[in-house]
């Protein structure tokens, strides 16, 4: 057995003890039980935020699209227009390509985009969790025109 400067023993520790684990598991247990009621729960207000800044990156890629064309892409040539340059519709010069691919809102469905909208020069829509119009909840619709600047 080895021992220290001061004469008393020392013993090799080559790993945790079962009381060091057991406090380890405790505490994450503690942690668990503290964080987990906290996010239970907030995956349909996490996307319905995630559906907004998306709806929010589209439309910083339409109003670059329509400083370079000088027109927002119409309906029928959709936000395809944003991916890859037209071919129905009228042709835009100047067009560049303004995003990587066209996103589906977070629920899978693709965004009702409609040119000239109603509520404006476009409107742009996710229909929520069940994709169809209308709804309240994690079904409600996430709209452009309701959406806050700040976004």
């Amino acid at each position: 057995m080895k021992t220290n400067l001061a004469g008393t023993s020392m013993r090799r520790s080559n790993g945790f003890t079962l009381i060091e684990i057991m406090v380890v598991i405790a505490i994450l247990a503690i942690l668990a039980v503290m964080v987990v009621p906290k996010l239970v729960g907030r995956t349909d207000e996490a996307k319905q935020v995630a559906a907004a800044v998306q709806i929010k990156n589209i439309e910083q890629a339409l109003q670059m699209y329509k400083v370079d064309t000088g027109v927002y892409p119409s309906t029928e040539q959709g936000l395809e227009a944003l991916v890859s340059k037209p071919t129905v519709g009228v042709i835009p010069r100047g067009w560049r390509g303004y995003l990587p691919k066209v996103p589906k809102d977070p629920w899978g469905h693709r965004y009702v985009y409609i040119s000239p909208g109603m509520h404006g020069d476009y409107d742009l829509i996710s229909y929520g969790d069940d994709g169809e119009p209308g709804g309240e909840g994690k079904a409600a619709d996430i709209e452009s025109w309701k959406l806050e600047p700040s976004l």
